[in-house]
């Protein structure tokens, strides 16, 4: 489990489990709003088998109190990066500050691994919430693209 000891505006605490045989369905069957369908699937279930045919991610469920609300994975590019990929909050559980909890308590257990390292993620120009919620955390465009999405950073001296 990875717990930064973040809660979202309910006061649920919510912590990053892996993906394990007693959570996998609800991981699963996590569902985005509607309108966000351009820019992640519709279901869950896509992370879920992309991280098992991937060697290069890993889901987590996103946990607030013992229910899961959603899903993030992460991997570690060849320069060493991690990056954060694939994340989804349930359509019933959003505008509660359980997003900005999961991303915040993987950016810094990403950070901290190996002495410090950047912490990278990517995210579709329209997607104006996504850019909100990253710049708020602390993450930076980079300039760079990955596929159609911007890549922004925060850097291991950023605080998070």
């Amino acid at each position: 489990m990875i717990d930064s000891g973040l809660s979202d505006r309910a006061g649920r605490h919510v912590t990053l489990r892996p993906v394990n045989d007693d959570n996998w369905r609800a991981v699963a069957d996590v569902a985005p709003r509607d309108d966000q369908r351009r820019w992640v699937p519709a279901l869950a279930a896509r992370y879920l088998v992309l991280s098992t045919r991937s060697k290069v991610w890993t889901s987590l469920a996103v946990v607030a109190d013992e229910t899961v609300v959603g899903h993030i994975m992460w991997g570690v590019d060849v320069d060493g990066s991690r990056w954060i990929g694939g994340m989804m909050v349930d359509a019933a559980e959003q505008d509660r500050g359980v997003g900005r909890a999961a991303v915040r308590t993987l950016a810094d257990w990403l950070a901290s691994q190996d002495g410090g390292s950047v912490v990278r993620l990517s995210y579709h120009p329209d997607n104006t919430a996504a850019a909100a919620l990253y710049t708020s955390i602390g993450f930076v465009p980079t300039g760079a693209m990955e596929d159609d999405e911007i890549v922004a950073e925060l850097s291991p001296t950023s605080p998070a």
